[in-house]
């Protein structure tokens, strides 16, 4: 490469202390809130479904002792379970629903943000 092309290349400036803080701060929120897991209901294997309702496919199944991520909720069939009756369904992975009826989140509401 000649001296005048190098001369004309664009160089990326240096992020600010600050940009880089803050995109630290947020890849930090972003981390914890991923990192949340909820207990299933201790003795209970539960049906992991493509849908919020009985009606979807069965995806899975949870093993005993089983943790999972709340991506988001959303509302659908009504089930009962052993920390009450909901509506609500939790979304654990991409296509993967488990009612919260047998997630231990310690509410009777939303956790997570609604499923779009």
């Amino acid at each position: 490469m000649s001296v005048e092309e190098a001369e004309n290349t664009p160089v990326a400036a240096e992020p600010s202390a600050k940009a880089s803080a803050e995109v630290a701060a947020d890849l930090a929120v972003t981390t914890l809130a991923a990192a949340k897991r909820y207990p299933i209901a201790p003795g209970y294997q539960v049906n992991v479904r493509s849908g919020p309702g009985t009606n979807y496919q069965i995806v899975r199944v949870l093993a005993y002792g089983t943790s999972v991520p709340i991506n988001c909720q959303k509302p659908g069939e009504w089930i009962s379970g052993p920390y009450g009756t909901s509506n609500l369904w939790d979304c654990i992975a991409n296509g993967q629903f488990v009612s919260d009826a047998y997630v231990h989140t310690g509410s009777d509401g939303y956790v997570a943000p609604h499923c779009s």
